[in-house]
């Protein structure tokens, strides 16, 4: 029997006698991952890369593909060993992108494909200039003495790290004194000339670590300047501080402008408007606030000019990019749990441009993810759902219609029964009305009942939106027969500032108890075991486990926390991002915050635990350190409570490795059948 569903503005046909398979981990992990890349120069196709894992060998290999924009089928254009990004397309019409840290160029088709460059030590996150005469890259630098035979010569065979300030460690990694710095050098043919290091002895890195890219520095129009994000302090100043500011260094006179001075927070992500004469950049007003407001700053090189385009709307800014008329301004933000694509239309004056000239593109059961590029009236997005991985779409400007163009994972999700996810309005207890994402079991019968899981989400500040997570996967937990109850509780965006920063030295409270609401509010409908009930989740994610456990009055059956939060003091005293501790819960010797340590301390109600409870700890996670996992783990082996630890040695505060992650999973949904 066909079937023809039209579904958060997207044609989808199933057919009920062939749609039976159910997602499995293994199957998870088969998806191909797509990443955009850029449009080719006739604007009729979009190059893209696709990632896949190989279990068996556990690592992965991505490739580049084209893709007409109007539809048809995808072309590979690569297929050396390893992971080809960063394409970018030449005024010769060639492609260039890197592998293996030298840069490569391709005809238009994929053939006659040749390693340009043989730079000792190899580069990172290359790109050419747009007269294609210079080449820009990273690479990291000797700057610090930390180790002993950096101070004492005479003892090369020593493993010793000497420190004399924080920032020590970060995110997975000890400081060893390196530093990404921001090179360029003449480039003819593949053929390099002197590299210069635009940062030289400054110890600060760009990109910025943990996670930063080839989006933290771009060339100008002209290629006479490179703009860059740095935060420029050290050591102590660096692990309390948000301050990364966008600097502009000229090739000619090689002096250094720091266009964002006095601007107090994040000001990152900066792009050059397609005349050359303006810059954007996503700016934060407060020092030490990770998940402030994010607004669109506009900068006149000209005049010197700063203008907040965003100021007056109510929400945040996940990215942001020009027009090719320069008219407009494109941007992400999460939007009453989606993430959409929205608009500024810039006035002839631009400081007249405010709230009043942002239009809504697209609407939808789904999160635009991606900017790709820009062809006619057609941008090309990237675009997830709960129910399937991220995959590129051309959005009509004007209507906001969306098409696919790449369908990558079209032959899994056609064998696959997905799941229903629900939109559900519930009261708190202080009386707001809360979004709550409800996901079925794809052959959800509402005569039987099922056991259901509270999704905790981390961050604190980060949406439940529809995304497509490759570990907290809603459509595979739904598949293995459970109810899925994901709350937009206190502390995400998409619901307005206020109810983004009200988490803040709040983590116990209002949020915990947004949590139970929500689970309470579903657990009425008469298909949901009351008796079987978990809640899980990762980060302040597992924190909030660890606090249910001890508040939730006999509502759970089993817990799963994955690198939580168990005793704030000891956390705040090993993890390293400071300026995140300092803001939303402070330093523990300060009585002020007397409240979080107290009330709002999961390790202060562990007599109240009364239910299984498993574990997840990396073993390199430095955000949240590893003795968090291993003391709520002895918490409960010896209150002689049903209890597991699942440590993952290599793994940071993710899970990376492909095996690791079926394991994880294995794991999971092991401990769960066995509890709940």
């Amino acid at each position: 029997m066909r079937k023809t569903l039209f579904l958060a503005g997207m044609l989808f046909t199933s057919y009920s006698s062939m749609a039976q398979q159910k997602m499995t981990p293994e199957l998870l992990w088969q998806l191909g991952r797509v990443g955009g890349e850029t449009i080719s120069a006739d604007g009729k196709t979009v190059i893209y890369g696709v990632s896949h894992y190989n279990l068996a060998e556990n690592k992965s290999e991505r490739n580049l593909y084209a893709a007409p924009i109007e539809g048809g089928a995808a072309k590979q254009l690569t297929s050396t060993p390893g992971g080809e990004s960063g394409a970018q397309v030449l005024p010769n019409g060639k492609i260039g992108y890197s592998l293996k840290g030298q840069w490569w160029e391709m005809n238009a088709d994929g053939s006659n494909p040749v390693q340009k460059t043989n730079y000792e030590g190899g580069m990172q996150n290359i790109r050419l200039s747009p007269d294609g005469k210079l080449i820009l890259f990273s690479k990291e630098v000797k700057i610090d003495k930390v180790s002993g035979k950096d101070f004492h010569p005479d003892l090369p065979k020593s493993n010793a790290q000497v420190y004399t300030s924080l920032n020590y460690r970060h995110w997975d990694t000890w400081e060893d004194g390196n530093y990404s710095h921001v090179f360029y050098a003449p480039y003819n043919d593949g053929q390099l000339g002197e590299a210069v290091d635009i940062m030289a002895g400054q110890p600060y890195d760009c990109p910025q670590m943990p996670s930063g890219g080839a989006e933290d520095f771009i060339w100008s129009p002209d290629s006479k300047s490179i703009v860059y994000v740095c935060k420029k302090k050290h050591g102590t100043a660096y692990a309390v501080s948000t301050n990364t500011d966008i600097y502009s260094y000229n090739l000619e006179s090689k002096q250094t402008l720091n266009y964002s001075e006095g601007m107090a927070g994040y000001d990152v992500a900066p792009a050059f408007s397609p005349d050359g004469s303006r810059l954007l950049w996503l700016s934060m007003a407060h020092d030490g606030f990770e998940a402030d407001k994010n607004d669109v700053i506009i900068y006149d090189l000209k005049s010197g000019q700063i203008h907040n385009a965003t100021k007056d709307w109510d929400g945040t800014v996940g990215s942001a990019s020009w027009s090719k008329d320069g008219k407009k301004i494109f941007f992400l933000a999460t939007l009453k749990g989606t993430e959409q694509l929205l608009e500024i239309s810039l006035q002839g004056k631009v400081e007249l441009t405010n709230a009043k000239h942002i239009r809504q593109v697209t609407k939808g059961q789904f999160d635009v993810n991606g900017i790709v590029g820009e062809t006619g009236n057609t941008l090309v997005v990237s675009r997830a759902d709960m129910n399937h991985a991220a995959e590129l779409f051309a959005v009509n400007l004007k209507t906001g219609a969306m098409q696919p163009v790449t369908k990558e994972n079209e032959s899994i999700y056609g064998k696959l029964a997905t799941s229903k996810v629900e939109e559900r309005w519930v009261n708190t207890t202080d009386g707001k009305k809360m979004l709550v994402w409800v996901i079925y079991p794809p052959d959800f019968d509402a005569t039987k009942k099922y056991p259901t899981l509270l999704y905790c989400q981390g961050g604190p500040q980060s949406a439940v939106s529809q995304f497509y997570s490759f570990r907290w996967n809603f459509q595979l937990m739904a598949a293995q027969g459970y109810i899925v109850v994901a709350p937009n509780r206190r502390g995400m965006p998409g619901h307005g500032v206020e109810w983004n920063a009200s988490i803040s030295k709040d983590w116990g409270g209002q949020p915990i108890r947004d949590y139970l609401s929500a689970i309470d509010d579903v657990a009425k409908e008469p298909f949901v075991d009351k008796a079987r009930l978990g809640a899980v989740g990762a980060s302040y994610g597992g924190y909030s486990v660890y606090m249910l456990a001890g508040v939730h009055e006999n509502r759970f059956k089993s817990f799963i926390a994955h690198d939580g939060l168990f005793d704030l003091r000891s956390w705040y005293g090993t993890t390293e991002e400071l300026w995140f501790a300092n803001w939303d819960i402070g330093a523990y010797w300060d009585k002020a915050n007397a409240k979080s340590y107290e009330q709002f301390n999961p390790s202060n109600l562990v007599s109240k635990w009364n239910a299984p409870i498993m574990i997840v700890q990396g073993g390199i996670d430095f955000r949240v350190g590893i003795e968090q996992g291993l003391q709520a783990f002895q918490a409960a082996q010896l209150r002689g409570i049903k209890s597991k630890l699942l440590y993952l040695p290599e793994e940071n505060h993710w899970v990376l490795s492909a095996q690791n992650a079926i394991v994880w999973q294995r794991e999971f949904f092991g401990w769960l059948k066995e509890t709940l």
